[in-house]
This record gives C-alpha cells, structure tokens and sequence, in this order.
C-alpha cells in the first residue's frame, strides 16, 4: 500500500512539472506575439494618428445625431393628444465648465489623444463588429474631455490604455481558483493561456504579420480604407462639423 501511494504521488508531481512546462512554453510564445503584434499596432497608429482620432470623433457626432434626431421626433409626438411619456434613463448632456491652467489644458489634450487611439473598434481590421463598444466607449471619453475633468479623465486613460475598456474576456474568479487542487488549477491555467494564444494569433494585424510579404503595404491599405470611412462620416455629420 506504503509502495503505491508513493508511486501516486510521484506520478502526480510529474504530471505536475509536465503541465507547467507546458504552461512556460505557452506564455512564452503568448509574451513574443503580443510583443510583436504590439509594436506593429504602435507603428500603424504613428502613421494614421490623425484618421483615427477623426474616425472615432466623427462617429461619435453621428450618434449624437442620431440621438438629436430621436429626440425631434419624440418631441413631435410629445405634441400629440395620446402620447404618454415613456419610463427610461434621460440623456446627460456634459458641458465644459472648468477652467484650466495652460499646462492643464495640455495634459488633457495628451490624454484624451493617447486614449481615444487606444478604443479602436477593430484594431485595425477593418471590421464593423466591435463598433458600438469602441462607440461607447469613444463617447464616455470625449464627454470627458468636453467637461474639461482633468482628474476623471486621467482615471478614464489608465482604464483605457491598460486594454480593460475594450477586454471582453472574463478572468477566471480568483476563490475558484484557491479552492481548486494544484492539478486543476494548473490545468486551468494551461486551458486559459491556449484560449489566449488562439486571440492573438487570430488577431488581424497578427495575421498581416505574419501572411503578408511586406506587411508594411498593409498601412497603406488601411489609409485607403480610413480616408473612405472619413468621407462619408463627414456626410453623415456635415450639418453638425
């Protein structure tokens, strides 16, 4: 009996170095694709700064007159003799009414520039998927910005920058994971680091990295695509630009 508990245990604790071999390997070859993926993401918005901010801007008037519209036409039925007014959230509107030292002023400006380079709905891949989160998200930041809170929107750049505002994956819950054998939490944390390594090599710029000949020409696809999306942002909006 003595013998084959002890031959249990060694079996375990093999069992246990080979899964977190396994787990090495896989956050090492996790670190290198997002460090590459990363930098060529860095580059492309060093090249399109400017369409990126106007894009999200532009979007963001759009919704907002679409929400100008609404409110016209429910103002139109408010006139009627059997409207009833419905139950819901009302609109906040943010109003710039803080004054700022100069250096202030440029802090904000900073701020609000990295971030909304950072709620991209699509990191590039010319995909509409992703638009209503990066949206709402591009509208919390500049009604941020138009209020001029230098404190909210430094709060609002950390939550930005750090990837957490557009981060749909869920964490696994830190109890479950005291509570789990060493076994199990390991092999969850193999299972989670191959969940994560199959995002990222199906990220799209991942993806021109690695298919494209010279993935350079792929900024130049994209500056095509986004002087196409301006274009017709801007009619859609002209009456508010």
């Amino acid at each position: 009996m003595i013998e084959k508990k002890y031959s249990i245990l060694d079996s375990n604790r093999q069992n246990q170095f080979v899964i977190k071999a396994e787990i090495e390997s896989l956050q090492k070859e996790l670190d290198l694709i997002e460090q590459d993926t990363n930098t060529f993401e860095a580059l492309i918005r060093s090249q399109l700064v400017e369409e990126l901010i106007e894009v999200q801007e532009l979007r963001f008037l759009y919704k907002r007159q679409k929400q100008e519209k609404k409110e016209k036409r429910l103002e139109q039925k408010r006139r009627g003799k059997n409207y009833k007014e419905p139950v819901g959230e009302k609109v906040v509107c943010y109003k710039q009414n803080k004054t700022h030292s100069p250096e202030n002023q440029k802090e904000i400006r900073r701020l609000y520039r990295e971030a909304i380079l950072h709620v991209h709905p699509d990191k590039f891949s010319m995909d509409e998927e992703k638009i209503d989160l990066a949206t709402e998200v591009t509208s919390k930041l500049i009604n941020t910005y138009q209020a001029g809170d230098l404190i909210e929107l430094q709060l609002l750049h950390r939550h930005i920058t750090s990837g957490n505002a557009m981060n749909q994956m869920q964490e696994c819950s830190a109890i479950e994971s005291k509570t789990s054998t060493s076994d199990l939490y390991l092999i969850r944390e193999k299972e989670k680091l191959e969940a994560l390594l199959i995002i990222a090599k199906n990220k799209h710029t991942y993806k021109v990295l690695t298919e494209y000949p010279d993935p350079s020409t792929f900024i130049d696809e994209l500056k095509i695509f986004y002087t196409d999306k301006i274009s017709k942002l801007r009619r859609r909006t002209r009456k508010l630009v």
